[in-house]
């Protein structure tokens, strides 16, 4: 049944057509953000535009040219904080990176990549409570990540396919930088010595990486190990969680390529 009259709904596909967000146009409206984007769909399905019937090529099924280096960075976000879902209001799946408010330059990272990999296909941003998320929709997701499957990543075996593998390899530090994007930060610890009777206090940077996969933190470890940087295991209350760098050398290393979030 169709609670909203003809003149809304008019209203709000007059508004969708000239390029106006869904999100914005519930607000305007007072109407979900669901009906939205089912008179969206709708709408463009009537008028051949609907994108779960005329999808992209596919850099796997169909051989399109992948941007590698975008898309090493983008898989060590999803790793770290996307997962890939379908919504009963939408026939394409979306992948889904949840970026906060206080990382704007992230966020624009994020989107950049995911239009780098899916140049075709629709990418957005929906407003959450103290962060966005930062969503793609594409019929390939299934291809372009297979790591996809029920439950929780650190519940399930995670492995790169050889192809995937390859792309790390040729792109560490663009994977390594997804993965710190995500589950990372760069903080700064301090010590206190005491030097010729005097107690003096000393400040030194630390990477630090956290993910409950143990899949995922020796995919992480795999890619330290590749370029050079030196990394110890943390454990906290008996759980070898967290993956340190703080040797002088592998911070200069990492500050050089990665950089603490902006």
């Amino acid at each position: 049944m169709d609670f909203h009259g003809t003149d809304v709904r008019q209203t709000a596909l007059t508004l969708l057509r000239g390029g106006a967000r869904n999100a914005d146009v519930a607000r305007k409206l007072g109407v979900p953000s669901g009906t939205i984007g089912y008179w969206k769909h709708l709408d463009r399905a009537r008028r051949g535009e609907c994108p779960g019937r005329h999808d992209p090529p596919c850099p796997r099924c169909d051989g399109r040219p992948l941007d590698s280096a975008a898309y090493s960075y983008l898989l060590g976000l999803y790793l770290g904080d996307g997962h890939i879902s379908r919504y009963s209001g939408h026939r394409t799946p979306n992948l889904m990176i949840t970026c906060s408010d206080t990382w704007a330059g992230l966020m624009d990272a994020c989107e950049r990549a995911m239009r780098a990999v899916f140049p075709g296909n629709s990418v957005c941003r929906v407003r959450r409570k103290g962060c966005h998320n930062v969503k793609v929709y594409s019929m390939h997701l299934h291809c372009v990540f297979p790591q996809h499957g029920p439950g929780k990543k650190h519940e399930r075996p995670i492995a790169l396919e050889p192809w995937q593998r390859a792309v790390v390899d040729a792109h560490p530090w663009d994977f390594i930088r997804g993965l710190i994007h995500s589950d990372g930060c760069r903080i700064t610890n301090w010590t206190t010595r005491v030097v010729a009777g005097e107690r003096k206090r000393y400040e030194y940077p630390r990477y630090l990486f956290a993910n409950k996969s143990d899949d995922i933190r020796r995919l992480f470890t795999d890619a330290l190990d590749l370029v050079g940087v030196e990394w110890t295991t943390l454990s906290r209350d008996g759980d070898p969680f967290n993956i340190s760098v703080a040797r002088k050398a592998s911070v200069t290393l990492m500050d050089a390529h990665v950089g603490p979030k902006y």
